[in-house]
């Protein structure tokens, strides 16, 4: 059955990405084996620096490839308020005085939140978003 598609690579681009595909077929991961066997081939690629065509459209589809199998396997749990809070205050170099000035919530509502006694309220996080800049989807990750 022929498939028509507008993506074609031609000539070394073709040979490049054929190449690989014979060294480790593109195909869901299912073990750490074979996680192991295409970060290594990732790793080899990316030492190159440049790649040509074939070889960047090879390793795009491998990296997703790799990317699905560790959101599967090696879920990262988000952060914890007090952790995202810690974060946030000493990646601006900003004391628990300031931010309590800037945004108005009590110092002892922040200090809860960084003991782990308190998590974020609602108003917490508009607040916070905005003193810091980033979206409210960051801070409310544990809501």
């Amino acid at each position: 059955m022929a498939i028509k598609t507008q993506f074609r690579l031609k000539g070394k681009n073709r040979d490049s990405y054929l190449e690989l595909i014979q060294e480790l077929p593109l195909a869901s991961i299912k073990s750490e084996q074979h996680r192991k066997d295409a970060q290594e081939v990732m790793d080899v690629l990316l030492a190159r620096g440049k790649l040509d065509e074939g070889e960047a459209t090879y390793l795009d589809a491998l990296s997703d490839l790799v990317a699905s199998y560790e959101d599967d396997h090696h879920a990262i749990e988000p952060a914890s308020d007090a952790d995202m809070l810690r974060y946030l205050l000493e990646a601006k170099e900003v004391s628990q005085v300031a931010l309590s000035r800037a945004t108005g919530i009590p110092k002892s509502s922040i200090s809860e939140v960084l003991s782990g006694k308190k998590q974020f309220s609602r108003q917490m996080i508009r607040k916070f978003a905005d003193y810091f800049r980033v979206d409210v989807s960051v801070l409310a990750a544990n809501i």
